[in-house]
């Protein structure tokens, strides 16, 4: 008789039985740890995601807005020199070494680890590149209203969508198409009713060259915002978007150093802060000093934003503080706000309205489905989202 075909005495059966039930339910009862595990470490990795992005924004708000009522401030009390302007946007950068350093102390990560030939000469040429659009937002903020060239300057978000789209293959939606298109009309308007707006003594053809200067430098920028964003898909982690920040900025003080060695500007800061400067040399270089740390603020706080979302989303919530220069500068300065000016704050204000509302809308769609497909998904605002693991790590790795 085979092996098989014997029949197995009732109480094995039984303890067998109960035996495959305890394996199911520890099985089971694994399974429900396991699940319970991933979401506590997908909310922390939300929390520290989140925490990042509140940094880096708050790094762009306080630098925005600071620096450009500085630059005006500058200008305000008979500081002329546009190269000093632009020399003080990008000379703050052995600031940068701070948080490298902390983040050598924190982590493991050794500074400008994965740094190849290529990272580093796309760096020092967007360098070169950002030190032109220094300049050139110099020359804007030199002649217009801190209030005029604010708003001119919302002009980039319509550029950002084109370059985005043609460069990083940005979705065109109902959002941020409706959001350009407010913006673009605020700025019409804009241009049409400041004519009165130009300070004493500043003719209209400078007056113009201004206005085309900031306009020429929300192009720029625009262009730089979507380059970024392309070469930060290949950068692994936060950490090395400082580093490369720290290069770029070093390549656009080089450019802002030989302008400045050229048309005499090092001499022309010792007089303007001893003769020309009404406030006194003290006040001088303060000025100088505040806005050298404020620029650092608001180029690294850009650069946070495009890393951790996408260069579109960035350039909108640069825009959302467009409203808050535009008060700075009527509240400080006592810049002319007239009806226009205050329907195309209006316009600014609905348009970055909209497009938040619409990544809100987004979101939850994309909750909707996480729940619907039980995947595991992270937080995203406007694109592929970016994964931290604990906080210690949470600038030195990325998915």
């Amino acid at each position: 008789m085979e092996l098989s075909s014997v029949q197995q005495p009732p109480a094995l059966n039984q303890h067998r039985q109960e035996q495959e039930q305890d394996d199911e339910a520890a099985a089971s009862f694994s399974r429900s740890l396991v699940k319970m595990h991933d979401k506590e470490q997908e909310t922390g990795r939300n929390r520290y995601y989140m925490i990042l992005l509140g940094i880096n924004y708050m790094c762009l708000f306080v630098g925005s807005v600071s620096s450009s009522l500085l630059s005006k401030f500058y200008f305000n009390h008979k500081g002329g020199s546009r190269w000093v302007s632009t020399w003080v946007q990008s000379a703050g950068f052995p600031l940068l070494l701070f948080p490298i350093y902390l983040f050598k102390i924190c982590t493991d990560r050794k500074p400008f680890t994965g740094f190849t030939p290529k990272i580093l000469c796309l760096s020092i040429c967007i360098g070169f590149f950002l030190g032109i659009n220094n300049l050139l937002f110099s020359w804007g903020n030199s002649y217009l209203p801190v209030s005029t060239n604010s708003l001119v300057l919302s002009t980039q978000l319509a550029f950002t969508l084109i370059t985005s789209v043609i460069i990083v293959k940005q979705k065109i939606t109902f959002a941020n198409l409706n959001c350009v298109i407010l913006l673009t009309v605020s700025s019409v308007l804009l241009a049409l009713g400041s004519s009165h707006d130009k300070p004493r003594g500043l003719t209209k053809g400078k007056y113009f060259i201004g206005f085309f200067s900031t306009v020429g430098a929300g192009l720029l920028f625009a262009l730089y915002l979507p380059i970024m964003e392309k070469i930060y898909r290949k950068v692994y982690c936060y950490a090395m978007v400082v580093e490369m920040q720290l290069v770029m900025e070093m390549a656009a003080t080089a450019l802002a150093t030989v302008g400045m060695a050229a048309g005499g500007g090092f001499s022309e800061m010792k007089t303007e802060s001893i003769k020309v400067f009404d406030l006194g040399a003290k006040a001088y270089w303060l000025t100088v000093g505040f806005n050298v740390v404020t620029w650092q603020l608001c180029f690294m706080g850009t650069a946070g934003m495009v890393f951790l979302t996408t260069s579109l989303t960035g350039g909108v919530c640069m825009t959302a503080l467009m409203g808050i220069n535009v008060l700075g500068g009527v509240l400080v300065y006592g810049d002319h706000f007239g009806g226009l000016k205050a329907v195309s704050t209006l316009l600014c204000l609905w348009g970055f309205c909209s497009y938040i509302y619409g990544i809100y809308i987004k979101t939850k769609e994309q909750e909707n489905q996480m729940d619907s497909s039980n995947s595991r998904k992270k937080m995203s605002i406007d694109h592929q989202p970016h994964q931290f693991m604990e906080l210690a790590e949470v600038v030195t790795h990325n998915s």
